[in-house]
């Protein structure tokens, strides 16, 4: 039997990694690295520079191809239909190595947030026990490029996703709103007078790009900038925060 470690590597940038991270990554036997398709072996790149400037020794790495999701019998069935097969692709990778007895991946940002890596691991079976490394989130790098807090003092703030702003609008009694995995600008649903956005891509990597200002205002240019930053690189992975502008 084997031990499962999901480590936490940031958004890109291999300085994110902590410290917690480097030893984890030295203890792997074998390490998981996921293929998202041509357009997108940048992200397995930047896996592999991590895992080369983590240690010395050439660890034995096994990719495996990230399966279609299909959504044709709606989202949350095709999320766990998703989810299964992504499990399977997980075992068939680590029974092509046997001998393996600490096994890692590295988890974009941090497992515990809009990741799904551990909801995965718990589909194995066998169930391996499984440990989790703390990463930089999306959200952390982002507040931290545009040196802005994510709250207001004694306020809660709500992370969400852009299906969901598209599906309820925005929430009531929330002033600030964090956005993830949108790719519609969903911003766009949202009467745009009404808020400021600080919006980010590629946050923490050389190709950061980041926009902010009223909502109004910055739209467009945030939905032409990521159109062409898309196209450029072939993927994409942004997100945003949203303030509620005060009455006068």
């Amino acid at each position: 039997m084997y031990d499962l470690t999901l480590i936490g590597i940031g958004t890109g940038n291999p300085d994110h990694v902590t410290i917690q991270g480097i030893q984890a990554i030295r203890r792997a036997d074998l390490i998981l690295i996921p293929r998202k398709g041509e357009n997108k072996s940048d992200l397995a790149g930047l896996r592999e520079e991590i895992i080369s400037r983590a240690t010395d020794k050439a660890p034995l790495i096994a990719y495996f191809d990230i399966p279609k999701r299909q959504a044709g019998d709606g989202y949350l069935r095709g999320v766990d239909e998703w989810h299964n097969a992504i499990a399977e692709r997980w075992k068939a990778a680590i029974e092509l190595h046997p001998d393996a007895r600490n096994i890692a991946l590295l988890i974009w940002g941090d497992p515990s947030l809009y990741d799904s890596a551990l909801r995965i691991a718990a589909r194995l079976d066998p169930r391996p026990k499984t440990r989790v490394v703390p990463g930089i989130t999306a959200l952390q790098a982002l507040t931290a490029a545009h040196a802005i807090p994510i709250n207001e003092i004694g306020e809660p703030f709500v992370v969400t996703t852009g299906r969901r702003i598209r599906e309820e609008g925005w929430p009531s009694a929330t002033k600030k709103m964090a956005v993830m995995l949108d790719g519609e600008c969903s911003f766009q649903s949202l009467k745009m007078d009404d808020f400021d956005i600080w919006w980010g891509a590629y946050v923490g990597m050389k190709e950061e790009i980041l926009i902010n200002g009223p909502l109004a205002e910055k739209c467009q240019e945030i939905m032409s900038t990521r159109a062409k930053a898309r196209a450029d690189h072939g993927w994409i992975m942004d997100v945003y925060l949203l303030a509620k502008r005060t009455a006068t």
